[in-house]
């Protein structure tokens, strides 16, 4: 099968945004997991490790075509099955149109990553709001219409694995990042009010908080501060996407059906 990679509520499709999908058709029985920010680094390792576990794995992005196609082949050379659907998760008709065509695809989502994040540094004193709006947008208003809009048909299967990935920022606050550590805060919160709201019907909500680890994102920071960052690390090391994405994939399988509302720490040490 192939399909076409989507803006998320625009009527127009167009060929150079076209985004190759898996050639194998999901079969039904296949529990389906949408991760979010799946173009690159945690998200990408992500959605190769829930494929080997069997999950047909959804993958979005918001504008890295190329990224997106590598993460889908990525998945197809392990074996796996993955499709790629482009939106942007802080937009609340995207994401609605996202999950309608997901739910087209292979079904609804019964497995939820919520992966997308923006960092934009900056002191406070000098940053400006529609920047702080922004980060939070994305970051935990992203998070949460995801979780909304993917809950229903959890509840109707009463089972389901939300993975909500926070940050070691959002469990101590790192300076010159005020947008970025109150929304991976947020997060947190949203994390454990999901787990409360929803364990009893065999949901569970989990956040996982990344330190310092080698993406895309976060590359020019740690090539600037290497050194220094390592010294603070008690593992003595910055940590690999594959590293996150196996907390992840533990989250979402049955042995972690007794783990809900956990904040795991994922960074060497550092919060420690």
């Amino acid at each position: 099968m192939t399909g076409r990679g989507v803006r998320a509520g625009s009527s127009r499709q167009t060929e150079e945004a076209s985004v190759r999908r898996s050639e194998r058709t999901p079969r039904r029985e296949r529990v389906v997991a949408l991760v979010t920010g799946a173009s690159r680094g945690i998200g990408r390792a992500t959605a190769v490790a829930l494929a080997g576990d069997g999950f047909a794995v959804a993958c979005n992005y918001r504008g890295d075509d190329a990224g997106a196609k590598e993460t889908v082949r990525g998945v197809e050379d392990a074996g796996g099955v993955a499709a790629a659907f482009r939106a942007d998760i802080a937009d609340e008709n995207q994401v609605q149109e996202m999950l309608r065509e997901i739910k087209e695809w292979s079904g609804a989502p019964l497995v939820l990553v919520n992966n997308a994040g923006v960092l934009r540094d900056g002191l406070t004193v000098k940053y400006p709001l529609h920047e702080f709006e922004r980060v939070l947008r994305t970051n935990l208003s992203g998070a949460f219409l995801c979780a909304r809009e993917t809950l229903p048909a959890m509840l109707k299967a009463r089972w389901g694995r939300v993975v909500n990935v926070s940050s070691a920022a959002g469990i101590r606050g790192n300076a010159g990042q005020a947008a970025y550590s109150a929304s991976k805060a947020g997060v947190i919160g949203l994390t454990q009010s999901l787990a409360k709201e929803y364990g009893s019907r065999g949901i569970t909500a989990n956040a996982v908080c990344p330190g310092f680890v080698e993406t895309t994102m976060t590359e020019d920071f740690i090539d600037k501060h290497r050194d220094r960052l390592i010294e603070q690390i008690p593992a003595g090391r910055i940590g690999a996407p594959e590293e996150v994405a196996g907390v992840i994939r533990f989250l979402t399988s049955e042995e972690a059906s007794y783990v809900n509302g956990a904040v795991i720490a994922v960074d060497g040490g550092t919060t420690a």
